[in-house]
């Protein structure tokens, strides 16, 4: 697998974030879907990064630089035909590895409270996420869950 820093300018990436974007409007009100469309990905403090396999679109994760130190993980998404293989693992290690080369101390995401959102928690939480107040902009949501690692000192 190839994990590269994308454009969005690819057929195949406006799909999978359309994919993702529907997935997530499935899943939650209207007013707590907080995933980016591809203009809202297109900003200088966002990297965003796709994973592909011969060829194979496979998945997607962004890191948005915040202040202080900070970063947010946004965009966390994997193809349906690619789930259950270890790629979410595999694009969060990338993530966080990036993030530490920019000595980025902190990151932190929100995902979704509802049951489809177990997997997301449930690997955030391997990786050693822990449930925080909402950060940045967010504001307390009943359909949010808010989770923050510690990268370094």
């Amino acid at each position: 697998m190839k994990i590269i820093v994308d454009d969005l300018r690819g057929p195949e990436i406006a799909a999978l974030l359309e994919a993702h974007l529907d997935l997530m409007r499935s899943q939650s009100p209207p007013e707590s879907v907080h995933a980016l469309d591809l203009d809202s990905l297109r900003q200088p403090d966002i990297t965003f990064w796709t994973a592909w396999e011969n060829g194979e679109l496979l998945g997607c994760g962004a890191l948005k630089q915040m202040h202080d130190g900070q970063g947010e993980i946004k965009s966390m998404h994997t193809a349906k035909i690619a789930r259950g293989k270890g790629i979410a693992a595999k694009l969060l290690t990338h993530l966080e590895d990036h993030a530490r080369s920019m000595d980025l101390t902190r990151l932190s995401l929100e995902t979704g409270t509802q049951d489809g959102f177990v997997p997301a928690r449930t690997l955030y939480t391997k990786f050693g996420y822990a449930p925080c107040p909402p950060f940045g902009d967010y504001a307390e949501d009943p359909n949010s869950t808010f989770m923050t690692k510690q990268l370094s000192g």
